[in-house]
């Protein structure tokens, strides 16, 4: 079961990072074209997109790839944001490849993981749930939450704890479901408790 469990985590790693290379093309945008193009944005993300709400998503220091991704899915309707909805709508390739670089290049805030569940989120984060084929998160965004940029998969490390639990309650009821033919976070979401997801999100939420 062990092999088999193994064998699973790298076929899924694996798939998921030619899938995401695949995916789209990749052109640098400007970091400093994008400030005057996320002002907007300010709102709700933070002047350097670090946010004071928890539901709503730090966006600093998230990698440029996996957000200019998100920034396509939102405007063509894929990923439904309401909050967000018509906002992108004027926004050219340029100004959303600008936007991405922005974000990325601004140092993201860290947050404090509650310490009755860091052992829980950090077994389950690092090590998966073998019982229930759950691969380690780490096989695709990092043991430190960096996320990995050329395969477009996110930075999770220092997110709001809150934000992480609905986005990954959305991916686990399927309203959230912009996480490509595989399914990975549809799948594994949908293989956690509440308490699991509360703890992936909270130990997440202090990794650096």
């Amino acid at each position: 079961m062990k092999n088999l469990f193994t064998k699973n985590v790298v076929i899924l790693a694996s798939t998921l990072i030619l899938a995401a290379t695949a995916s789209m093309g990749y052109a640098q945008g400007n970091a400093a074209a994008g400030e005057s193009k996320v002002v907007v944005c300010g709102a709700c993300h933070g002047a350097t997109g670090n946010s004071a709400v928890a539901e709503n998503p730090k966006l600093a220091g998230q990698n440029a790839r996996y957000l200019l991704k998100q920034l396509h899915d939102i405007k063509s309707g894929a990923r439904v944001v309401p909050l967000m909805t018509g906002l992108l709508d004027n926004s050219s390739e340029q100004d959303l490849q600008d936007m991405a670089a922005f974000y990325a290049d601004q140092e993201k805030t860290l947050e404090g993981a509650n310490p009755d569940l860091v052992e829980l989120g950090e077994s389950i984060y690092r090590s998966g749930i073998e019982s229930l084929n759950v691969a380690a998160c780490s096989a695709c965004h990092s043991p430190t939450g960096q996320g990995n940029e050329q395969a477009g998969f996110p930075a999770l490390g220092g997110q709001h704890a809150q934000y992480t639990v609905n986005q990954l309650k959305a991916f686990r009821s399927g309203s959230r479901a912009n996480d490509g033919n595989a399914m990975p976070m549809r799948i594994v979401a949908e293989r956690l408790t509440d308490r699991e997801i509360d703890a992936i999100a909270s130990y997440l939420s202090g990794l650096n």
